[in-house]
C-alpha cells in the first residue's frame, strides 16, 4: 500500500503576519459580526485551536500566501498578536483552499468541545468563549451519549441539531441506523422527520419498550397505521436501494442509444411520419440535463 501524501507540512511554523498575503479582502464590518466576536473571545479564552493554512514562501518577496484562516488572523491581530502558527500547504497554491476543504461536520465539533474539556476547560468558559447558551454548550458536549457506533458512522461529515441526539436515544440501536439511514438517503436530517420516524416506530424497538408521547389529533388506530406504512416505506427503500446502480446504468445506456437512434435520418423520417408522439418523449429523454427529469 503506497503512502498516504499529506496536502500541507504537518508540523506548524510560527509566521509573522508581515509575511502573510491575505487571498481575499476583509468583509465590510468584520468586527462588528457575531462569528468575528465568537472567534475573538474563543481566542482570548482558551486559544487558538487550528492554525493558520498558507503556500510556501514565494522566492523572490519571502511572504506566503494566506489560503485559510482569515478572520482568526484578523482576530489575532485584534489582540495584539504580531505571529501566528501556521500550516504550509504543499499542493499547487493555484486554487483557493477554501473551495477544496469542508467545514467542521456537527460530529468534529463535539470531538473539538470534548477535548477542549477534557484539557480542564468548563463548559461554563467554553459557552463564554463562543457566545453560546450553556444548556446549548452541554447539548454538544453529550451529543452521542447513547448513539451507536454505526449511527454516529452515518452522521460523520453532516450537520445537525443537537436536539436530534435525544430524539434518537429513545430508539434501540437497530432502529437508530434504520432512521438514519432513510434520513441521509433522502437528505432530510431534521428533528422534525426523526420525531415522525419515533412516532412510527414500534414499542418494541424503542428503548424500555415505551411508546413516546401520543401526537394530538393522532388517534390509536391512525399511529398504528403509520407504523406499518413506515415499515412498508422502509423496505421499498432497502429493495430501491439494491437495484438503484443496475437501474442507472441501464437508463444511461438507453439514453445513450436513443440518441444514436435520432441522429439517424432514415429513423427521424419514419418516426415523424409514423409515430411523431414516439419521437418527442425520444427527443424529451435526449436532451434531459439529469435523470431525476
Amino acid at each position: 500500500m503506497s503512502q498516504l501524501q499529506l496536502g500541507f507540512i504537518p508540523t506548524p511554523m510560527t509566521i509573522p503576519f508581515e509575511k502573510l498575503l491575505p487571498s481575499r479582502k476583509a468583509p465590510d464590518r468584520l468586527q462588528h459580526s457575531r462569528k468575528f466576536k465568537q472567534i475573538l473571545s474563543s481566542i482570548d479564552s482558551i486559544g487558538l485551536i487550528e492554525p493558520l493554512t498558507i503556500s510556501k514562501a514565494d522566492k523572490a518577496t519571502g511572504t506566503h500566501l494566506l489560503l485559510d484562516g482569515h478572520i482568526r488572523m484578523f482576530a489575532l491581530q485584534e489582540l495584539g498578536f504580531v505571529d501566528a502558527p501556521c500550516l504550509i500547504a504543499t499542493d499547487d497554491e493555484s486554487y483557493t483552499y477554501n473551495n477544496r476543504i469542508n467545514r467542521l461536520s456537527t460530529i468534529q465539533e463535539h470531538f473539538m468541545i470534548r477535548r477542549a474539556v477534557d484539557r480542564g476547560v468548563t463548559p461554563e468558559r467554553l459557552a463564554k468563549s463562543l457566545d453560546l447558551d450553556l444548556e446549548h454548550i452541554t447539548k454538544k458536549i453529550n451529543l452521542l451519549d447513547g448513539i451507536c457506533a454505526e449511527a454516529v458512522s452515518l452522521l460523520k461529515d453532516k450537520h445537525f441539531s443537537p436536539n436530534l441526539s435525544p430524539v434518537l436515544r429513545k430508539m434501540k440501536p437497530t432502529r437508530q441506523v434504520e432512521c438514519l439511514e432513510l434520513m441521509v438517503a433522502t437528505d432530510n436530517i431534521t428533528v422534525a422527520y426523526a420525531q415522525a420516524l419515533l412516532a412510527a416506530t414500534p414499542s418494541n424497538m424503542l428503548v424500555g419498550e415505551q411508546k413516546p408521547k401520543k401526537i394530538k389529533g393522532v388517534t390509536a388506530d391512525q399511529m398504528a397505521l403509520m407504523e406499518r406504512e413506515m415499515s412498508n416505506l422502509q423496505g421499498q427503500f432497502k429493495m430501491i436501494e439494491h437495484s438503484y446502480g443496475q437501474d442507472v446504468l441501464n437508463l444511461v445506456l438507453a439514453r445513450g442509444y436513443l440518441a444514436k437512434l435520432l441522429n439517424n435520418e432514415a429513423v427521424i423520417r419514419f418516426l415523424t411520419q409514423s409515430h411523431s408522439d414516439l419521437l418527442t418523449e425520444f427527443a424529451n429523454i435526449v436532451n434531459a440535463t439529469s435523470l431525476d427529469k
